[in-house]
This record gives C-alpha cells, structure tokens and sequence, in this order.
C-alpha cells in the first residue's frame, strides 16, 4: 500500500486531496495544526497528527509521497500571521523536505499563482518570473512560496530528494472550504444566501480564473505519478472579471446587491493560467465549468447550515 502525508491535509485542499487518496487505495497520514481547518470532518481512515510542520512532532514510518499544503492561504488569516506564513513557507518546506529526503518519498510542493504577483505579462507562463512587490503585506504569502520553490529546486539539483514536484495553484473552490474564509466565492456565496450585498473591493473589473477542487486534485495527482520537474500551473485558464462573477452569483442566488470598497495594498489586477505544460506534460484541463461548481458549493454551504 502507498504510504501518503499530507501537510496541511485538514484544510480545504488538503482534506479533498486525502479523501482521494483514501479512495485509490494508499494509507494517509496528515500533519495539521488545525490553524485553518474546514468544517468538514476529517476522512475515514486518515490518520491525523496534530502538530506544525516548522517544528514537527514524531511520524513513525516512511512515505512513498509528501504533499506538502501547509499554509494558511486565504489573505485575511496570512495577514493575521505574516511571521508564521514565511516560516511555513521556509523553514516548513525544509523540515518536510529533509522527511521526504530521510524515507526516499515523492516530494510534491503546493505553490500558487500568488508567485506571480501583479503580473506584467499574461496568461502567465511557467517561465515568467513574476513581479511581486516584496514591501507589501500580501508579500509574506508570496515570498514563502517563492522561497520553498528556491528550496525544493535545490534539494532536488543537489540530489537530496530525486523527485521533486510543483503545483502553482491557481484560484481553487469547491465543498469544504470554510465560510468564513475571507476569499471571493466563499465571500459572495455567503453573502447572497443571508441576503446580504455582495462585498467588491476595488471597481470588479480585475480578473481571476476559478478552478473547481476536484479538476484541481485530478491534476495534483497526475503531476505527482508524473516525471516533471519544472513548476505546472493547475488552474482554470477561463477568466472572469469580479463583476462578471457576482452577476453570476446573483443568477443563481438572486440578487442582493453590490458594496464597493477600496482594493488592498497588492491585489493583483489580473490572473490567468497558461497551462500548456500542463495540458503537453500531463494530459490535465479542468472540466467543470464555473456555474456547475458554483452550484455544488451552494449545495455545500446549505448544509452547513442544516
């Protein structure tokens, strides 16, 4: 039986990538702190271990694969924590890479799209270095992913850890994210169904693509059995304006109307994959269009509140 860790596995992604696991068939252990939990209850037969990957507790045993999700994501909760968010993102993915390095583990990094920062060429390739203001709050998320790419690039060049993979994720929903999150689908679901406006900040013409959690966990899977080891953007290369999704939101909901606040410091303006590496290299497109998915995560929340 394949062994699996996931780091962060009591989380939103983390929790949907466990429960497929389960479901092929490999034993899961998962190291959480609990810090950003989903409502949803761990799955059946996930072994959890409570602790925090900078300074982690005991693991018996080896791994054949370490996804390593630990981190809080949603800006809100970062900015709460920026000290924290660099060291998970630095000494975290060192201590976690040692681990993968110690059981001869598959090492699977999730990065994200934040590495681009407010980007200057798009879609955004692979290739594209990015262009991330380093003295804005947002920088404390964005760095430390840049940095554990740095890191796992170089454990893997020097031959510590031979298979080394990275997942830039781009903008994820879906079942089992928190309510209460504080990113833009759980914000304007929530929203529309108590009947409250729909909070925008800045004017909603800036852009992102939303990728439903099971494509995401499909292509996670795929570049983790795969031979790749260049960073693969996994997200939805259908862009939307924030406008265009609370009109969205209102079709489905009704509508509550719109508030407008002004934008953060370093909100990105535009985001959209290109993901013809991992379309060539993995066989991977999303299939779930957008209103499917919106309705799944309506169908969700409602539970929640039963």
């Amino acid at each position: 039986m394949m062994r699996a860790l996931v780091t962060g596995g009591a989380g939103f992604i983390g929790h949907s990538l466990s429960r497929r696991l389960l479901d092929e068939g490999a034993g899961v252990v998962i190291l959480d702190n609990l810090s950003s939990s989903t409502p949803v209850p761990l799955p059946r037969g996930a072994r959890l271990v409570e602790g925090n990957v900078v300074d982690p507790p005991p693991l018996d045993g080896t791994f054949d694969v370490i996804y390593h999700l630990a981190s809080v994501a949603s800006p809100p909760r970062y900015l709460e924590d920026p000290i924290g968010t660099l060291r998970a993102g630095a000494e975290g993915t060192r201590r976690m890479l040692d681990l993968a390095a110690a059981s001869g583990a598959t090492f699977v990094l999730a990065s994200t799209s934040e590495i681009y920062g407010d980007p200057l060429v798009h879609p955004q390739p692979e290739t594209y270095a990015g262009n991330v203001d380093i003295t804005s709050p947002r920088a404390c998320y964005d760095e430390a992913k840049r940095y554990g790419e740095a890191l796992t690039n170089a454990y893997r060049r020097a031959g510590v850890v031979a298979d080394a993979r990275i997942a830039r994720i781009f903008n994820t929903y879906g079942p089992a994210m928190a309510p209460d999150d504080g990113r833009i689908v759980t914000n304007f679901l929530t929203q529309a169904m108590a009947g409250r406006p729909l909070t925008i900040y800045g004017d909603g013409s800036q852009t992102r693509s939303f990728c439903y959690i099971d494509d995401l966990i499909d292509g996670l899977l795929l570049l983790a059995g795969s031979s790749v080891v260049d960073p693969v953007n996994l997200g939805n290369p259908s862009e939307i304006s924030i406008n265009d999704l609370a009109d969205i939101v209102a079709g489905l909901l009704g509508d509550t109307g719109r508030e407008f606040r002004d934008l953060p410091a370093g909100d990105p303006m535009r985001r959209r994959p290109d993901i013809t590496r991992a379309r060539d290299l993995l066989g991977w497109e999303p299939t779930t269009t957008l209103e499917e998915g919106l309705a799944e995560t309506v169908e969700y929340l409602a539970a929640l509140d039963r």
